[in-house]
């Protein structure tokens, strides 16, 4: 019993370790899959057409942001490759790819959707 516990209890360290390595070696905020970007979640990212490029500013705010949550960056979180972090109007930060930013779609229920793409002509699904 003893031995099976220890084997268990250094399997989940192995795995948090190499979770936390990859947190720290990578910085950004979201991977391609399937031709799309999706956050760490697997969700679907999104571009506003609204959104001015590299004008480093999300023009979605308010009701847009609830049906459209942005792709937060934490306080402390740098820019990397193609990635930069903008400032919000409510004080928050978002990350934006290519001087875009980037959004989750609420209607979105599991990783691998796409329903937001089209969305009232505006919404794009984020491309790499």
């Amino acid at each position: 019993m003893n031995r099976k516990l220890t084997l268990t209890v250094f399997v989940a360290a192995a795995v948090l370790a190499t979770g936390c390595a990859s947190t720290l070696t990578s910085n950004n905020p979201a991977t391609a899959a399937d031709g799309v970007l999706v956050g760490t979640n697997g969700m679907t990212l999104y571009t506003f057409d609204k959104d001015a490029a590299n004008s480093g500013k999300s023009v979605c705010n308010g009701p847009c942001a609830q049906n459209w949550p942005p792709l937060v960056a934490a306080a402390n979180a740098a820019a990397s490759e193609d990635w930069v972090v903008i400032a919000r109007d409510d004080g928050s930060n978002q990350w934006a790819y290519k001087g875009k930013p980037v959004y989750f779609w609420a209607k979105d229920k599991k990783p691998g959707d796409r329903t937001g793409d089209g969305v009232n002509g505006i919404w794009r699904v984020a491309k790499p």
